[in-house]
């Protein structure tokens, strides 16, 4: 059995959609997958300053919270994140800084990871954000799945070598480039996961 745990931060919804792709793509090589989302930390004004952030919080009520236990129970981890200026969200970096524990245990080494993302705009910090969220995963011993040129999917939707990335100005919806992209790199972690994790 091969366990995914699919961790991100969403606000208004794209970064959600592309977790529900990765976790098809895993579960079609018949990974047992959990999509756990982190806390939302923004105060109601900032919320409430968009209806699309207030709406995808109330439609995302019921997804369960990220916790330690879902990495430790994972043979394979992706997460994802938006853009905030060149870095990950705050929500995300507030998650990772708990797994301590975990780290200092020896229970994340050794266990594959790969990250997805995106932003307002093309050029507005979708590589150095996924790089920035790399960092953590180098200090827990892990081994990093890059998307590289892997598949001919990652290229449609973009070519971000690092994880799989998209650009939302003016997007309501990812297209399908995207969804398929994130599909293809949900399976690609369940292979690695399941051949770092044979007996």
């Amino acid at each position: 059995m091969t366990n995914i745990t699919i961790v991100y931060y969403s606000s208004t919804g794209h970064t959600h959609a592309l977790a529900n792709a990765v976790a098809e793509g895993a579960r079609a090589e018949q990974a047992t997958v959990r999509i756990r989302k982190v806390p939302e930390t923004a105060p109601d004004a900032a919320i409430d300053s968009r209806k699309e952030w207030r709406d995808h919080l109330t439609e995302t009520q019921d997804i369960p919270e990220a916790t330690l236990e879902d990495l430790d129970w994972a043979n394979g981890m992706i997460f994802g994140t938006p853009t905030r200026f060149g870095l990950p969200a705050a929500q995300i970096k507030q998650f990772i800084d708990q797994t301590g524990p975990l780290w200092s245990q020896g229970k994340l080494q050794d266990k594959p990871v790969s990250v997805f993302g995106g932003a307002g705009n093309a050029h507005g910090g979708q590589e150095s954000t996924l790089l920035a969220l790399c960092n953590t995963f180098y200090h827990w011993g892990s081994v990093i799945v890059p998307n590289g040129y892997t598949d001919s999917a990652f290229g449609a939707a973009g070519g971000n070598p690092y994880g799989l990335s998209f650009t939302a100005a003016g997007v309501s919806k990812l297209p399908d480039t995207i969804l398929n992209a994130a599909r293809s790199q949900g399976q690609r972690m369940a292979r690695f996961a399941r051949l770092l994790s044979a007996d």
